[in-house]
């Protein structure tokens, strides 16, 4: 072990943060077993992307047999059906009003990056509004977008002209839902007219920036605003979607649609792929050549894909989501409670999209995050850290997670909790 954590740090460069001291050897479902025989509880699902779990045999069974026939043509090239019946099968997902088109990427940067190509060529304008405490990606355009300096931006000077950051509501750091407006509104005043806003990105509920739900009432304004300038609005749900939040899009859960969607994770239950949907007259924007990649919509990925929307729906796992976020929400404000801990300043969330976040003394607290992290996984459970201030523990568990282990889980992380924090 010791010698591969040397390797480790030799061969790669230190930009690539990792939260783990070991390495995984294999995983099935929820858990993990590192290299030296250790397991772990996965509450961390590979950043959001493994709502079915790891190696879902339905998945490992539908890929299998992809690989006996053909792993790559690209897409642009030999078009190929797995693309076409996962296009038509997002289409009719999607919560967007009309007529919709899909296309497919690889990564989520790509798809945000994508997105905003095809909202500017929509529009013929430059400008671009984002939110503070947003992540939409790390590529030129994404991390330009991305509301968080440190550890995405800090290094790598100015970003791509025309991106400006309006707040995003938050209570518990005090914007209110009517700060964020009256911030979109001095953009509008001092740095750039809504005539020359091509797009409005958002996410439905913030992902690094902490597990924040946008209020009904901020989405419905943000959708009344694009409807006035003619700007298009586009909701980020890298890792909102396929059932996280109870719902197959988060979008689902507000009372107004946008008009692009951006999606990856979870689509493609452990196989990149990320895609774009949208209002057709708006999809179709580009001319041909515009979009794409060499692997974009690989034929493994869609057609993991196609099998993860089915077991999505068979297993029931929007229903899922909500039973295990309720779960996971009652029993950390009965430790608050019980225990008077005191520290725990709030806990949140939206279906299986939960996050308790940590102040001490008035004020965020990274180091206790961070302390219950680590004492979270020397007893077993893997856990990730996120917010504005790094103060913030999100919880991504496979939805497909056995209950008796879900509840193993929960014991191990209301310990770590009152260990640290009591």
């Amino acid at each position: 072990m010791g010698d591969l954590l040397s390797r480790r740090v030799a061969a790669t460069p230190r930009g690539i943060g990792i939260v783990c001291d070991w390495f995984v050897q294999e995983a099935h479902n929820a858990t993990i077993t590192s290299s030296d025989g250790r397991t772990f509880i996965d509450f961390a699902a590979g950043i959001a992307v493994l709502n079915v779990g790891h190696r879902h045999p339905r998945v490992i069974k539908a890929v299998k047999a992809q690989l006996d026939k053909f792993t790559h043509t690209a897409y642009q090239v030999t078009p190929y059906e797995s693309y076409v019946e996962l296009a038509e099968q997002i289409n009719d997902l999607a919560p967007i009003d009309g007529v919709k088109k899909t296309c497919f990427f690889t990564t989520g940067g790509e798809a945000t990056e994508n997105a905003i190509k095809i909202a500017k060529a929509h529009t013929k304008r430059y400008g671009v509004i984002a939110f503070g405490g947003s992540f939409h990606g790390r590529t030129s355009m994404a991390v330009s977008m991305t509301g968080k300096v440190a550890p995405y931006k800090a290094e790598i000077g100015m970003g791509m002209p025309g991106v400006y950051h309006a707040y995003y509501p938050n209570a518990l750091h005090g914007i209110s839902t009517q700060d964020a407006l009256k911030s979109l509104e001095l953009i509008c005043k001092a740095s750039i007219a809504p005539s020359d806003v091509a797009a409005v990105i958002f996410e439905p509920v913030q992902g690094e920036g902490g597990f924040n739900p946008a209020p009904l009432d901020f989405v419905a304004t943000l959708r009344e605003f694009c409807n006035t300038h003619g700007i298009v609005l586009i909701a980020d749900e890298v890792q909102t979607g396929f059932a996280r939040t109870g719902k197959t899009f988060a979008m689902e859960h507000f009372n107004v649609n946008a008009d692009i969607i951006c999606m990856a994770k979870s689509l493609g239950g452990g196989l990149p792929i990320s895609g774009i949907v949208g209002k057709a007259t708006v999809m179709d924007s580009l001319s041909a050549g515009g979009m794409g990649g060499t692997y974009a919509g690989n034929p493994l990925a869609t057609t993991a894909a196609l099998e993860v929307l089915k077991i999505i729906q068979e297993e029931k796992l929007n229903e899922r989501a909500l039973k295990l976020g309720q779960e996971l929400m009652d029993a950390l404000k009965r430790l608050k409670q019980e225990s008077n801990i005191t520290q725990i300043a709030e806990v949140r969330g939206l279906g299986s999209m939960v996050a308790v976040e940590f102040f001490e003394a008035g004020k965020p607290s990274t180091a206790l995050a961070k302390a219950v992290q680590k004492e979270a996984m020397d007893q077993g459970l893997l856990l990730l850290t996120c917010g504005s201030y790094g103060n913030v523990i999100r919880f991504l568990y496979p939805l497909t997670i056995p209950q008796d282990q879900f509840d193993r889980a929960l014991d191990i992380l209301c310990q770590s909790i009152k260990k640290v924090a009591v």
